[in-house]
């Protein structure tokens, strides 16, 4: 499993919006600068977020973007989830149902199952208040 630059932008901005969240609404341009990001990459992940209802829009002459909800509601895992699709390690675990005809005979598939168990538990573990938490205590992420 690879995560693109699509997915680590996304988590970049979604973390800028995070520790920006008294200021309002976050120009995109401003993200783009702090975070050293193209702001015509960002305006390609917006609508991705904005579709899975992660963003607040404000149009207009003070328009920008915001979280939609507390930073310690995101998890890594669903912001991943959003832009990448599966985090399974392999097809076969990507839709849930593995129709895979060689499931019952699959002396590997555990592995897998292990794997994917291992990066869901952890995405899904760490928070966007974390991340901020953990850049402020110098702190590690643990499983």
């Amino acid at each position: 499993m690879k995560i693109s630059t699509k997915g680590r932008y996304a988590l970049r901005m979604m973390t800028d919006l995070a520790m920006h969240r008294s200021e309002g609404a976050v120009a995109l341009k401003d993200i783009a600068e702090r975070q050293g990001i193209s702001k015509k990459y960002l305006e390609q992940i917006v609508p991705m977020l904005n579709k899975a209802e992660l963003l607040r829009t404000n149009r207009g002459y003070q328009g920008g973007y915001s979280l939609a909800k507390p930073p310690e509601k995101y998890t890594v895992g669903e912001i991943l989830r959003v832009t990448e699709g599966s985090l399974a390690p392999v097809a076969c675990l990507q839709y849930g149902d593995n129709s895979c005809e060689k499931r019952a005979d699959c002396m590997t598939l555990p592995v897998w199952e292990g794997l994917y168990k291992l990066i869901t538990n952890y995405l899904d573990g760490i928070t966007l208040q974390d991340i901020i938490d953990n850049m402020t205590d110098g702190g590690n992420y643990s499983i």
